[in-house]
């Protein structure tokens, strides 16, 4: 089969084209045929080797939609069966996994982080990772949210159960987990500040996505921004993502008994925290880690209800992985880019 594969750490030139040999499922796996894979953040980080050891060669790719092509041994799941693979791996067996958070499982991998990933015509999945596709609901649309929108709502949704009426402030809105952050935000009632690094994506934002209020970060001061719209009350929430960069930023604009929640390290993993007005404001800072498979049906339910929309920015060639991953790396797209084997 051919595959997009990287023999060393480096740019985005590191990433080759070539035959590799297709696997074959073990028990309680399958082979699925990749119709779509999602480009993500977490695939520049592993090509450039920030993200602990990985073996290689490696196949990037988290973020897959295809068809069921072959059944290991135990398997019940019809070849044949459009899917999508929840990313987040997990081993069923463990007390995170038993008590229903199997996103933060003790022996958690995503897929195409230490396992070979769907930057390829075929890709090993997991027979229990397996979420069926809705009818209604595209190859490309289920791709586009398998990572980005599930970790957008399990921040929002299960983290922190944002309600009508909050103001919600999101970094990156053009992002694929920021865009779908607007989108979920507005579902539950919450009115939403966007910020993007540029005028038309802050202007996407509001005029496709609902945000109420845009800021570009780039010439903008947020935090005053912030006050001037909340008459200095500051948001109930902030989506963050970006990481070391924002996280003070993020904090000044909270209102009393405001929360943080926090999925991303973008711009750095160590932030200064200002524990004064931590505890005198009583705000709360809280972590999230990805998604569930249940939270990826729940997504899937809703785009094939047109209650969320995929965002997708371009589809490529999986050939041209290279120049897909420099798209995001320049920070030039909106919304989800998808590769096509």
């Amino acid at each position: 089969m051919n595959a997009v594969v990287f023999d060393e750490f480096g740019d985005e030139r590191v990433l080759v084209s070539r035959e590799v040999p297709r696997p074959e499922p073990g028990a309680g796996e399958v082979l699925v045929k990749v119709t779509r894979v999602g480009v993500n953040r977490l695939d520049l980080m592993a090509r450039e080797g920030q993200v602990g050891q990985i073996a290689l060669p490696h196949i990037s790719g988290s973020e897959v939609a295809g068809v069921v092509a072959a059944q290991g041994p135990g398997v019940s799941v019809a070849v044949g069966t459009r899917v999508v693979v929840a990313p987040y791996l997990f081993c069923g067996q463990c007390e995170p996994c038993r008590s229903g958070h199997e996103n933060v499982c003790v022996k958690s991998d995503i897929l195409g982080l230490h396992s070979a990933g769907g930057y390829a015509e075929y890709v090993l999945a997991p027979a229990q990772s397996l979420v069926p596709i809705p009818e209604g609901v595209s190859d490309s649309a289920a791709a586009a949210v398998t990572l980005s929108t599930i970790t957008a709502w399990h921040m929002l949704v299960e983290q922190v159960r944002i309600k009508p009426g909050d103001v919600v402030l999101v970094w990156a809105a053009g992002s694929g987990v920021g865009s779908a952050a607007v989108q979920i935000a507005q579902l539950l009632g919450a009115e939403v500040i966007a910020t993007a690094g540029s005028d038309s994506k802050v202007a996407r934002a509001q005029e496709e996505f609902g945000a109420c209020w845009g800021i570009n970060y780039t010439c903008q001061d947020v935090v005053q921004e912030v006050r001037s719209i909340t008459a200095k009350r500051g948001v109930d929430v902030v989506f963050e993502h970006l990481g070391a960069n924002t996280m003070a930023l993020s904090l000044k604009c909270l209102a009393r008994n405001g929360t943080v929640v926090t999925c991303g390290t973008l711009t750095g993993t160590r932030a200064e925290v200002d524990l004064w007005s931590l505890f005198a404001k009583q705000l709360h800072l809280v972590g999230s880690y990805g998604g569930t498979r249940q939270d990826l049906a729940r997504v899937l339910q809703l785009l094939a209800r047109g209650e969320l929309k995929p965002v997708i920015d371009c589809e490529m060639p999986l050939a041209e992985a290279g120049a897909a991953q420099m798209r995001m790396a320049q920070r030039a797209q909106f919304g989800k880019i998808l590769l096509v084997p």
